[in-house]
C-alpha cells in the first residue's frame, strides 16, 4: 500500500516525466527586435525593445574602463567597445538564440544583426574577450591577440579583473 501511494504522489509531482510535458519553458528562444527598437548598452549588451541581452561567450571592458593604444595613450575601451558594437549592428534589426539567463536575469544569447554574427565579431575585431571556454571564441580572440586588433593593439586589464577592482 505504502508503494501503490509513493507512486501515486510521485506521478502527480512530475517526477519522472519529460520536462516538456509539464508546460516547462524550452531551453531555447528566439528574440528579435527591429533596427529602431535596438540600443547598444555597452559592449556585450544590447536593449531589444523591453528587453536585456548579454552577448553570450564573450566579456567586453566596461564603460570608463581606461586601456592604453599601441602608442600609449589611455583611452576609455568600455566606450569604444560599445562604438565596435554600433558599427557591427549597423542600423539593423537584431535576431538573437537565448540560451539562457545571467546572474543578473538578462537573456543570454548569440546574436546577428544582418546575418553578421555580434559576438565572434566583436571578439574577432579585439574589442571583447572569449568568455568561459567556448572553442570557437577563443580561437577568434588568438587570432585577434595575434594581429594586435582592438584592446590587443595597446595594453588593457582584463574586464572581469577591472570589474573586481572597481
Amino acid at each position: 500500500m505504502a508503494i501503490a501511494g509513493a507512486l501515486i504522489v510521485g506521478a502527480l509531482s512530475g517526477v519522472g516525466l519529460p520536462p516538456d510535458l509539464m508546460g516547462s519553458a524550452p531551453r531555447e528562444q528566439d528574440w528579435s527586435a527591429l533596427a529602431a527598437e535596438v540600443r547598444v548598452v555597452d559592449g556585450d549588451t544590447l536593449r531589444l525593445g523591453d528587453r536585456t541581452l548579454r552577448l553570450a561567450a564573450i566579456d567586453a571592458p566596461e564603460r570608463g574602463q581606461a586601456c592604453a593604444d599601441g602608442a600609449g595613450l589611455g583611452f576609455d575601451c568600455g566606450a569604444a567597445a560599445a562604438e565596435a558594437l554600433s558599427r557591427l549592428v549597423n542600423g539593423r534589426s537584431v535576431l538573437c538564440t537565448v540560451s539562457g539567463r545571467d546572474r543578473f536575469g538578462r537573456g543570454l544569447g548569440s546574436c546577428t544583426a544582418g546575418g553578421v554574427d555580434l559576438n565572434g565579431g566583436l571578439v574577432t575585431a579585439g574589442w571583447a574577450l572569449a568568455y568561459g571556454d567556448d572553442l570557437r571564441m577563443l580561437a577568434l580572440e588568438a587570432s585577434a591577440r595575434a594581429a594586435g586588433r582592438g584592446l590587443w593593439a595597446g595594453g588593457f586589464t582584463r574586464p572581469e579583473e577591472w570589474r573586481r577592482r572597481n
